[in-house]
């Protein structure tokens, strides 16, 4: 039972996403909208990044006159607030080749609260009609803003995310998290074709201004519970990969390990905050959550049932030759390891061959650890750096 629900998570239920696409879908009514913008940034100790983002978001194709940037320090305590004040107060001197560009309204927030508090008072603050969300590392391409405003000419839409793309790194673990990256996007795209994508990509993702409710001070994915609310009250959340931001993947394991462990920690907290998206009689992704979401979480402990149950079943031919392949698997996982890091040579061979089942262990191994933090409210709302 362990093995098919693991085949049936990663493997068939992506197959059963396609075959429904090609006999339902839902396409969004996609068109020229003109609706004022509110971009909105919770930032903490940004100083490498914070210039080329706002330089960045002054050069997007989107009427200045409409968008205003609003912008909260999380009690940073390095140059970004200096940087943002500078732009603040003369947004002229950038010139960003458009024009006039987007007011710039800035929250220097002393206390260090976490990104849903600073999240909550800059939507408090916002004077337009749609909000984007978006981190201070990620820069946009430049008419990003507007192909995620032209989903909301579709009434049914309340939600839309952007395509995030990592730029191409040689290293195992990048590889790797690129590669599932890109099949996390494949399921997007169709669960979104069927009806809502289950989360949204926090560094692009829009929303219609009255849809937004304040978030919990204790959670951390603003862009998983934001979408699963909006759905929640009827409407669409949907993934237009024509909207795009750029970001580095990052190829340092104990980094990456830190960072899904938070994401997963995020879905256990969120699966306890709203148990209804799980009903099929009234949730219209119930189905979505179970396979997607809930399986993913639980994929580890799956594993470690299906080695354990091997083993005590090994004394039939069908069986050990199971737990072979599985030590096969596992010690090439080991192999991606110790050979991650390697650039020439056999070592750079070997890493190519294992850094699929190295970087799936990986993802696994944080899984565990963001249900630890959870079970034992180990996880902080305060956020790191995922450069660092």
């Amino acid at each position: 039972m362990s093995f098919f629900l693991i085949i049936y998570c990663y493997f068939a239920y992506p197959v059963l996403l396609w075959v429904f696409t090609r006999v339902y879908a839902r396409p969004v009514i996609k068109s020229p909208l003109r609706a004022g913008v509110s971009v909105v940034i919770a930032a903490w100790n940004e100083q490498d990044v914070i210039e080329r983002k706002l330089n960045n978001l002054f050069s997007l194709e989107y009427p200045s006159e409409d968008c205003e940037i609003l912008i909260g320090s999380d009690g940073s305590t390095d140059q970004t607030n200096a940087m943002i004040e500078r732009f603040a107060a003369s947004p002229e001197n950038m010139d960003s080749g458009q024009g006039r560009n987007p007011v710039i309204r800035f929250f220097p927030f002393q206390e260090r609260r976490g990104k849903m508090a600073v999240l909550n008072e800059l939507v408090g603050a916002a004077r337009n009609d749609i909000l984007v969300f978006t981190d201070a590392r990620q820069v946009f391409e430049p008419d990003a803003v507007r192909q995620l405003v032209d989903n909301f000419s579709d009434p049914a839409v309340g939600c839309v995310s952007g395509e995030l793309v990592f730029r191409t790194k040689d290293g195992a673990t990048a590889r790797g998290i690129n590669l599932y990256w890109n099949y996390e996007k494949f399921m997007r795209r169709l669960e979104s074709a069927i009806h809502s994508m289950l989360g949204a990509t926090g560094a692009i993702y829009a929303i219609r201004r009255n849809l937004f409710t304040p978030l919990p001070a204790s959670a951390v994915l603003d862009d998983m519970i934001t979408p699963l609310r909006i759905i929640a009250r009827g409407y669409r959340a949907v993934f237009d990969g024509t909207a795009r931001a750029y970001d580095e993947v990052a190829d340092n394991p104990r980094e990456e390990s830190r960072r899904k462990g938070r994401t997963l920690y995020g879905n256990y907290q969120i699966f306890w905050m709203m148990p209804q998206v799980f009903n099929p009689f009234t949730s219209p992704i119930a189905l979505q959550m179970f396979s997607h979401k809930l399986l993913r979480v639980l994929a580890p402990l799956l594993l470690i049932a299906v080695f354990v149950s091997n083993i005590l079943l090994a004394g039939a031919p069908f069986y050990a030759v199971l737990l072979i392949l599985q030590g096969i698997f596992y010690a090439l996982a080991l192999l991606g390891a110790l050979t991650r890091s390697q650039t020439s040579g056999w070592g750079k061979a070997l890493s190519r061959i294992a850094y699929i089942p190295y970087v799936f262990c990986l993802l696994n191994f944080s899984a565990l650890g963001g249900l630890a933090k959870f079970l034992s409210s180990g996880q902080s709302v305060l956020w790191d750096k995922a450069r660092d």
